[in-house]
């Protein structure tokens, strides 16, 4: 082989490469996208936690988390979160969520802190609807960094298809899937 040829033969290797490793890098640069609508009151009521990125406010849960939203008014939330812990104790968190202000009724904002605290922008944590099947049964929620994700269902367990079609999606999004956590939802 010549040294043009050699030349050439790297070149392509090196093309091929970075053709091959092009549309991961792009999905992580592109924006993360909510659905373009929710009809909240479709969206109120009972999910359970399917899966979810590690986050330090629910390193005391190993099973049985669940979140409850309930309207109380025409711009607020209320967000009930629980679990069970390793030592059985149940964990509840209510907090409050309303629109962000994009207009876009799948992107919302929550706390969890005192009310006293509403006023500050850092108390407020993105919530926004990234995926949601037809039939308002399984969702994808988390925020624009790709820091959270929560993959929430209406029953403690999901079809494996339906499952598997939604990491799909996720992937696509640029999430890391490979580090979600299943969350155990053993009868309470």
């Amino acid at each position: 082989m010549t040294v043009t040829a050699a030349m050439a033969a790297f070149r392509f290797f090196v093309f091929a490469i970075w053709a091959a490793l092009l549309p991961v890098s792009a999905l992580a640069d592109q924006p993360v996208k909510s659905i373009s609508e929710l009809d909240i009151s479709r969206y109120m009521g009972s999910w359970y936690e399917i899966a979810k990125l590690p986050n330090w406010f629910q390193r005391r849960c190993v099973q049985g988390t669940q979140a409850q939203y309930k309207i109380l008014g025409p711009k607020q939330i209320e967000v009930t979160n629980k679990c069970v812990t390793e030592s059985g104790e149940e964990i509840k968190a209510i907090g409050v969520a309303r629109p962000n202000g994009s207009g876009q009724a799948a992107q919302l904002e929550v706390r969890f802190a005192p009310d006293w605290t509403a006023w500050l922008p850092l108390v407020w944590g993105a919530y926004w609807v990234l995926d949601l099947d037809a039939e308002y049964q399984l969702a994808a929620v988390g925020d624009p960094t790709r820091s959270y994700l929560w993959i929430l269902s209406r029953t403690p367990v999901v079809n494996a298809t339906q499952y598997d079609g939604l990491l799909h999606r996720l992937k696509l999004m640029g999430f890391d899937i490979t580090k979600l956590e299943k969350t155990r939802q053993n009868k309470l």
